[in-house]
């Protein structure tokens, strides 16, 4: 199996996701193939002592950064990491693509460059996200800022596949966002949407409120990609505000610092179980071929487990699933 990775995206870039590919490669069966600055990722790789031949260089000129238009980036810098990493992908050279840098850029990318599975009518961007029981797949976080109701519906069908393949959920429960549970309630696109997915081959439990999401009141969150967002950004700032609350509150005294000692382990876990870096990065559903986001300020840590997750996609055979899946759906619609 071959991973392609951009070298130069993300906050880290390249020595921190040069670290992360030698870790992957002590772990996992894997070739990895490093797009960027030939001359910049082998003085990398050179500080990492590596002597291996399963990580080699393909060189790539220019740099998609942050700032940059993600269109028009795309189209004008065609020898950047991202494109050509991408293009390699799209042309067979590699299993899957990997990449930290810009979000805007890469799903442009993953739909003008390796196309989206037939049928398919836009990618998503779908991370898995922690809860208080387990995980749940929000889908679309960011990608399609205004979605209809049949851009939903096959959002809850790829996130389904999703989560009964690569996370194991046998039936995977599927709740679309809502400002109530109530039938009348909502947009003209969600309930539109609502109607849709009654009619699909998934456990719909219907509407969710923004409240449940966190406690885990579905496996599979659909909504457009505005509102996806807010909920993942919100999320990632109130984990940082419980941290901080529970940290002012265990140093408040000696007995309460003697509590904290007592339940080390314990919030040591939950630490853990809401860190990005343990989940690598969220997929861009849909693709022909599996791409994913890493975080942008992965370190070497986050980037080698979102590699982990780039070869789990592949070995699950997740876009053949999403592909039949989609079929069907489309062939009840005609």
């Amino acid at each position: 199996m071959k991973i392609i990775v951009d070298a130069m995206g993300g906050d880290n870039a390249p020595a921190e996701i040069v670290k992360g590919c030698v870790d992957a490669v002590s772990k996992y069966d894997i070739d990895i193939v490093l797009v960027g600055k030939s001359d910049v990722v082998e003085t990398e790789l050179k500080k990492c002592d590596y002597k291996g031949n399963r990580i080699s260089i393909q060189n790539a000129t220019e740099v998609i950064e942050g700032e940059d238009d993600p269109i028009d980036a795309i189209r004008r810098k065609k020898d950047s990491s991202m494109r050509v990493g991408l293009s390699m992908v799209a042309k067979g050279e590699g299993d899957a693509f990997v990449c930290a840098g810009n979000t805007g850029a890469l799903i442009s990318g993953a739909t003008l460059i390796v196309k989206r599975i037939k049928g398919i009518r836009r990618v998503a961007l779908a991370p898995v996200v922690p809860s208080a029981k387990g995980n749940y797949l929000l889908i679309d976080s960011g990608a399609n800022a205004e979605c209809t109701p049949a851009f939903l519906a096959q959002f809850a069908i790829m996130g389904s596949v999703y989560m009964k393949k690569f996370i194991g959920i046998e039936n995977p429960r599927v709740g679309l966002v809502n400002i109530g549970t109530e039938e009348d309630k909502g947009t003209d696109t969600v309930r539109e949407a609502n109607e849709l997915l009654k009619k699909l081959p998934i456990n719909y439990t219907g509407y969710i409120e923004a409240r449940e999401v966190p406690l885990g009141g579905a496996d599979v969150v659909v909504c457009d990609g505005f509102t996806g967002n807010v909920i993942l950004k919100f999320m990632e700032g109130m984990a940082s505000a419980f941290g901080k609350m529970l940290k002012k509150a265990f140093y408040k005294s000696f007995l309460t610092k003697l509590g904290a000692l007592l339940l080390k382990d314990g919030v040591v876990e939950m630490k853990k179980s809401m860190d990005y870096k343990e989940h690598g990065g969220a997929p861009v559903l849909g693709a022909k071929a599996p791409v994913i986001k890493a975080h942008g300020s992965s370190d070497a840590k986050a980037f080698s487990n979102a590699i982990r997750q780039a070869v789990k996609l592949v070995e699950c055979g997740l876009i053949d699933n999403i592909t039949q899946g989609i079929a069907e759906f489309s062939a009840e619609e005609e």
